[in-house]
């Protein structure tokens, strides 16, 4: 049966002139609510959850970095996706708003065809998000996406940016000397400690718009959409910082006494060319063999490996 829902959309913004040019751009696609307030856009997103929220930075009672952090703490609006507005142009907002996990940011004043183009583009994402819990694409040791399910949702991942010109990342990364660690340790405290590893990479990603997925044994893979290279490397750094200071004992890690992984980065803005997402993964893998062979625990992005500071 094909769903006739529309998507639900919350508009926050405490000038009516905004909310009405929104919301008329918006109405023939989309269902609008409406809020004025934060406390008035916390209380509607919790009672009824839209599939995504337009968040006005400069509300009059607290402003709208503040609204985030209280839906992003809320068991049941976490995974909204929000997209900041904002008549401030300033780079400081719009790099604060991405880290706290925004998956876009505009300004006003409104360009219709942006708005719409990235309104569609995030609502789709997340709809491949939300397809996956409706299909057998869940791994059963550690509960993020398998193979399937990262190869449905970066199939459509690549399709996005291709239709609107925008780079797309991957990281690919796998547990260094893991073998050893299974024949030390045994196969038993292999999979707890794949399981470890893919509750701290899950624990690190901070956009609701990013999967990560266990691609292979202990192999994991994350995809990043609208991310290009300073974003693939900060979430990557991130990965490493805060899966050494969890991780897992392993002794016969070479220059390591903790589990570590090897990190291969590809990032390509596609265009319209015919190639598929098969040649983000190969060159995701290309960069995860050079970063291996520079001896484990290394982060490679065009050839060349890096150790954080």
């Amino acid at each position: 049966m094909i769903n006739t829902i529309r998507p639900k959309i919350l508009i926050v913004d405490d000038e009516i002139i905004n909310v009405r040019v929104l919301d008329n751009m918006l109405r023939d696609k989309y269902e609008t609510m409406v809020a004025l307030t934060g406390e008035q856009a916390l209380k509607r997103a919790t009672l009824t959850p839209p599939d995504l929220i337009l968040l006005d930075i400069a509300l009059g009672d607290m402003d709208g970095f503040k609204v985030f952090e209280y839906l992003a703490r809320n068991e049941i609006t976490w995974q909204i996706p929000v997209i900041f507005v904002t008549a401030l142009a300033h780079e400081n907002d719009e790099k604060k708003g991405l880290e706290l996990g925004a998956v876009d940011y505009i300004t006003k004043p409104f360009r219709p065809s942006i708005i719409r183009a990235r309104i569609h583009n995030h609502l789709e994402l997340k709809r491949q998000r939300d397809l996956l819990n409706f299909m057998s694409s869940e791994d059963s040791l550690t509960g993020i996406a398998n193979r399937h399910g990262l190869d449905v949702f970066l199939a459509q991942a690549w399709q996005v940016a291709v239709r609107f010109d925008e780079p797309i990342a991957l990281i690919a990364m796998d547990i260094d000397h893991f073998k050893k660690y299974n024949e030390c340790y045994g196969y038993i405290a292999g999979n707890k400690c794949i399981k470890k590893v893919a509750e701290q990479l899950t624990a690190s990603l901070v956009r609701k718009t990013d999967i990560l997925a266990r691609f292979r044994d202990d192999e994991f893979m994350c995809v990043l959409p609208r991310t290009d290279v300073e974003g693939a490397l900060l979430v990557t750094k991130r990965f490493q910082i805060n899966l050494h200071a969890k991780a897992p004992t392993h002794q016969y890690n070479s220059g390591h006494d903790v589990v570590t992984l090897s990190y291969g980065i590809a990032v390509i803005q596609p265009g319209w060319q015919p190639s598929d997402e098969s040649i983000l993964t190969n060159l995701a893998h290309t960069h995860l063999l050079i970063a291996k062979q520079a001896g484990g625990n290394k982060i490679c992005h065009d050839g060349s490996s890096i150790y954080p500071q």
